[in-house]
């Protein structure tokens, strides 16, 4: 693949994060949410279908705002009907946060047809090339994930003489 190719990709994804971001903006704008609202809903979701507990400093450390700020967050979520605080049944001091059903429904009666494009659009393609979109995207995940705990990042090379 040459350079030209590579940074279509690039602007391509891009693109296509603009628009998504755009899309959740309108949700959260239409429920009174704000953007990281909606990031700690989709967070504490993907947390859930993956099988991980979702606690306030977990929550803290994905959004990377400060402890005041998330408890500020959960307690606004919380008073919406958005979500909830539940014990950890081995060890009480310990909470878990859960998205209630309710924020699920708004979620699907606003996102639904969106997912169900996407999902359809990948019927367009075969099992090997649906193997290969994912692992691209699973790659591209990680680029940015580790470009986001590069301290390094954003910083210009200093200039020598």
């Amino acid at each position: 693949m040459d350079d030209n190719a590579g940074l279509r990709m690039v602007h391509l994804l891009r693109a296509i994060t603009v628009q998504l971001d755009l899309f959740g903006a309108e949700f959260a704008a239409a429920r009174q949410l704000n953007a990281t609202d909606l990031r700690a809903l989709i967070a504490i979701l993907d947390a859930a279908r993956a099988n991980q507990a979702a606690t306030p400093g977990w929550l803290m450390e994905q959004l990377g705002i400060n402890s005041a700020s998330v408890t500020g967050l959960i307690d606004r979520l919380e008073r919406g009907g958005l979500l909830r605080r539940e014990r950890d049944t081995a060890d009480r001091r310990r909470v878990h946060l859960v998205v209630e059903e309710q924020a699920v429904s708004l979620g699907w009666s606003f996102f639904g047809p969106l997912i169900t494009g996407v999902v359809g659009a990948l019927q367009d393609f075969d099992d090997a090339e649906r193997a290969t979109i994912h692992r691209f995207l699973m790659r591209i995940d990680d680029i940015v994930a580790t470009s986001r705990r590069n301290p390094e990042r954003g910083r210009r090379p200093e200039r020598t003489l």
